[in-house]
């Protein structure tokens, strides 16, 4: 690895500790960072914990990582805010996700002097994609059962 490369890797390894894991709670295995701490705030907290944790995918941006893999990058930060919104579970779920410390795990993978496969990122961009389109889909079949519902019981007087 190239030092400026070895720097990177080292600023955003810490970035990511401190966001992910930077505290264990005593007695425990537990870990969370400062991430977990801001995602407490009602409303605001999740996002500003996607806006710091984006640092992390500017950089491999601008590293040149593959672009399927910025892609999956930015839905590992987009499902740890959206999760991360839904108050109690949301903020368990941050600290068990840990967006970051993925997100720092695909950048040094793809820092790499030997090529990285991206298969499995095609991959979860594609589990992201039918996930989005069956979520998008719900209302529709929804939508579609009421109206049977209210025609059937129109037919019926």
């Amino acid at each position: 690895m190239p030092p400026s490369s070895s720097r990177l890797n080292q600023h955003i390894d810490l970035l990511a500790h401190l966001l992910d894991d930077w505290f264990r709670i005593p007695g425990t295995s537990v870990r969370f960072g400062v991430a977990g701490i801001i995602g407490l705030i009602p409303g605001v907290g999740d996002i500003l914990g996607g806006v710091v944790s984006c640092v992390i995918v500017l950089a491999a941006w601008l590293n040149g990582v593959p672009n399927v893999t910025i892609a999956r990058m930015v839905a590992n930060v987009a499902i740890e805010v959206v999760v991360g919104m839904i108050p109690f579970v949301g903020d368990v779920f941050d600290i068990a996700f840990k967006a970051n410390r993925r997100n720092y795990a695909l950048l040094s993978g793809s820092l790499q002097l030997v090529p990285r496969d991206t298969t499995r990122d095609w991959l979860f961009f594609a589990a992201i994609g039918v996930f989005m389109l069956a979520l998008t889909m719900i209302p529709v079949f929804l939508m579609a059962k009421l109206i049977s519902m209210m025609v059937l019981a129109g037919m019926r007087r």
